[in-house]
Formats: C-alpha cells, sequence, structure tokens
C-alpha cells in the first residue's frame, strides 16, 4: 500500500510536471488526436472485425461446399460401382441369353430332323400298312386268312382250316410297324419258336408274302404235334 501510495504521487507530481512544459492547450491537442487514433481503431477494428466474421464465415461454407463435394464424390464412386455390377451382370445376362438362343435354335433344328425324319419313316409305316390292306384280299382268298385292324394301328392274322381235327380253330399273330419303320410281331397265338427269325427276314428282304406263308406253314406244322 505505501508503494502504491508512493507511486500515485509521483504521477501527480510528473502530471503537474508535464502540464507546466508543455502546457494546456498542448495537452488538449495530442488528448484530441489520442481520441481521433483511437475512434479510429476502433473503427477499424470493428470493420477488421467484421471481415475476420465473414472470412471465417466463408471458410466454413467452403468447408461446407467441401464435405458436400465429398459425399457426392462418395456417392459418384459407389454409383460407379453399382453401374460396372450392373454392366458385368447385363454382361452374363446378354452371353446367357446368346448361349440360350443357340441351344434353342440346336433344338430346333434336331426336332426338325426328328420330324423330318418321323414323318419319312410314318410314310413309309402307311405306305406298308396300305401294302398290306391291298393283300387283304388275296391272303384271305388263297390262305384262309382273316385280317383285322385292331388299336394303335396293329393288325391282326387269323388263320383257319389249319388243323384238320378243328377247321375253325385261330392261330393268330399281331403285327405292327415300330419307330424304325420295321415289322414287329407284338403277339403270336400259340406261340411259335420260330417268329423272331421269320421277323428278321421280313425286315432283310421285305418279301411280306413270304413271311405270311412261313408262318401259317409253322401253324401248320404245329398243328401236326
Amino acid at each position: 500500500e505505501d508503494e502504491v501510495t508512493l507511486f500515485e504521487r509521483d504521477m501527480k507530481e510528473f502530471w503537474i510536471q508535464f502540464k507546466s512544459v508543455y502546457g494546456t492547450e498542448q495537452i488538449n491537442q495530442t488528448l484530441a488526436l489520442r481520441d481521433s487514433c483511437k475512434g479510429f481503431i476502433e473503427v477499424l477494428s470493428e470493420k477488421w472485425s467484421k471481415k475476420l466474421k465473414e472470412g471465417d464465415l466463408m471458410i466454413d461454407k467452403i468447408q461446407e461446399y467441401n464435405n458436400e463435394i465429398l459425399q457426392q464424390n462418395k456417392c459418384i464412386s459407389e454409383k460407379e460401382e453399382q453401374l460396372t455390377e450392373i454392366k458385368a451382370k447385363l454382361n452374363q445376362e446378354e452371353e446367357q441369353q446368346k448361349n440360350l438362343i443357340d441351344s434353342i435354335q440346336e433344338l430346333k433344328e434336331k426336332l426338325t430332323k426328328k420330324m423330318e425324319i418321323k414323318s419319312s419313316k410314318d410314310k413309309a409305316a402307311k405306305e406298308k400298312m396300305e401294302r398290306l390292306c391291298k393283300s387283304k384280299v388275296l391272303f384271305e382268298e388263297r390262305l384262309g386268312l382273316e385280317i383285322r385292324r385292331i388299336h394303335n394301328e396293329q393288325l391282326q392274322f387269323i388263320f383257319r382250316h389249319i388243323d384238320h381235327k378243328d377247321p375253325d380253330k385261330p392261330y393268330m399273330f399281331t403285327l405292327s410297324i415300330n419307330e424304325q419303320g420295321d415289322y414287329e410281331v407284338t403277339s403270336c397265338t400259340p406261340p411259335l419258336d420260330c417268329i423272331e427269325e421269320f421277323q428278321l427276314k421280313v425286315r432283310e428282304t421285305n418279301n411280306f408274302s413270304a413271311f405270311v406263308a412261313n408262318i401259317r406253314k409253322a401253324f401248320t406244322a404245329l398243328s401236326y404235334k
């Protein structure tokens, strides 16, 4: 406290001496200049403070824009990855579609070929069946044979007048045309051991009359046993 008191006293003395040396008017000018400078500094400080605040706002705005750009770049990168995946899937689907079209075309060609073959076989089978039907009268008259058309486009051949003890006793076999267009015996009553041999022979020679005659001879031979 003593030091403060001494300091205040020294300041008063300094002030008195200062005023006596420079005078009141000069002091007032100095104070006015000080106040003017102080006011100018305050205005300038306020102006720069405002500028600094605007600069801070601008920096925040730029940072916000940078964040938005980073977010957009991230979204674009994700979209590009998704687009790449979609393109890869599309390419894969296009390849699968191409393979499927090729497979369908191949199946169509195979089906067309099979249909042509089937049509050719059906035509051949139809012609054979027509020849059989035309031979019906001849077989009935000369061999005592009855021919019937039964289910599944099969023909049933019935022989009579074979067994001298029982002329009306039927001896029969059923004939069809298989998928290969060949004659095939599907049933035989009574059974003949040589029926397979006759069937193979008619396929080789296509001599149907001899085939029927051989079966009748086999039935006749069987009737004497």
